[in-house]
């Protein structure tokens, strides 16, 4: 259903920074800039790119809206985390926590304001 999300950065430089270290957390590869200068990942068949507001404002975050990113495991989810905020993401919402599904779930906002979700294949 969904090809692909594509959300702002007023600093791609940084985004790359943030997203190259918590996609190699999860076991993906660094990003890759396209000929329009937008940043792209592309991880277990899903695309997410970054790029400048192509109306030359500045780029701000979702207000309610939160991008999920699948991980293999909690062990994933936990390394995720540290590279977010080691690499100028911020712990947000509840803590690190399994979910009565059996998911292990974290929660960061990129440099940038986006809210992001990794979490592990729940167990039922």
């Amino acid at each position: 259903m969904v090809t692909h999300v594509m959300i702002g950065s007023n600093d791609l430089e940084r985004a790359r920074v943030f997203y190259d270290a918590t996609f190699a957390a999860l076991g993906g590869q660094p990003g890759e800039m396209d000929a329009r200068g937008r940043l792209i990942y592309v991880h277990e068949g899903g695309r997410l790119m970054i790029t400048k507001p192509i109306n030359g404002q500045a780029a701000t975050s979702a207000n309610g809206g939160t991008i999920g990113i699948a991980a293999a495991s909690p062990d994933h989810v936990l390394a995720w985390h540290r590279a977010g905020t080691k690499y100028g993401g911020n712990a947000v919402e509840s803590p690190l926590a399994e979910r009565p599904n059996g998911a292990f779930v974290a929660y960061l906002r990129d440099p940038d304001g986006n809210k992001l979700t990794a979490r592990s294949k729940p167990t039922e």
